[in-house]
């Protein structure tokens, strides 16, 4: 047993300097079919190893082999339904996970990036976002001009609210409000995040939830909802 475990450290080691020498070889073991080829051949070696070494009835050597064999053809087929799968995964994950929260999706356009959002049980979409680095729920409006946040949540933003002139006029549901101009050094929801965005606070005792605009949704690639998803594309 001993002989064959320092043989085969030393393929091991062997096939790791002639991968280092030739990364075009090890870029090719990610192909599929390669890949299958090398999962046989290392099936062949450990069924060596079990005929050679052990003592168990070759019925239980057999076993294991379809064991083995059962488990690499699922590694197999796992990697070749890879993008099914994450699309399933996320799915299910946004099924699960909490409305608000954020999921990351891979979009295969280089360079974007993309999350969706689980709508609430009252209809609306609420993001938990990250306005200049404290993380707050901001409910999606599309009928919202601009960023508006409460009071208190700008004041977690790290905003003096005591220092604002609240004297631009806005309209809401409950009438003529007014809120304060700002200035956001960052906001972000999930992996999306821009610099610089115009925002409102609004006067204290007139905005129940804070909301996220049009003044951080105009600057996206794009934004759609889909039943109960929200995704946005940044």
């Amino acid at each position: 047993m001993m002989a064959w475990l320092v043989a085969l450290l030393v393929a091991l080691a062997g096939a790791f300097f002639v991968l280092h020498a030739q990364p075009e070889l090890a870029a090719s073991l990610m192909n599929v079919e390669t890949g299958a080829i090398v999962l046989a051949l290392g099936l062949i070696i450990y069924v060596a190893i079990i005929l050679t070494t052990s003592r168990t009835q070759f019925s239980t050597t057999l076993r294991y082999l379809a064991i083995w064999g059962g488990l690499m053809l699922l590694a197999v087929t796992g990697y070749s339904y890879r993008g099914e799968m994450a699309m399933v995964a996320h799915r299910v994950a946004g099924d699960l996970l909490p409305p608000g929260a954020g999921i990351t999706i891979e979009t295969g356009v280089p360079g974007e990036r993309a999350v969706r959002i689980r709508r609430r049980h009252d209809g609306h979409f609420m993001a938990m976002a990250t306005v200049n680095g404290t993380v707050m729920p901001l409910m999606v409006d599309t009928g919202a001009s601009t960023v508006v946040l409460k009071p208190a949540d700008a004041q977690k933003a790290g905003i003096d609210v005591k220092s604002l002139s609240f004297s631009v006029a806005v309209n809401t549901a409950n009438g003529t409000a007014y809120a304060a101009p700002v200035r956001l050094r960052s906001l972000a929801v999930g992996p999306i995040e821009l610099r610089d965005v115009d925002a409102l606070v609004a006067k204290p005792g007139t905005l129940n939830e804070s909301l996220l605009g049009m003044s951080f949704l105009r600057r996206l690639r794009s934004f759609d909802f889909s039943g109960e998803f929200l995704t946005l594309r940044g």
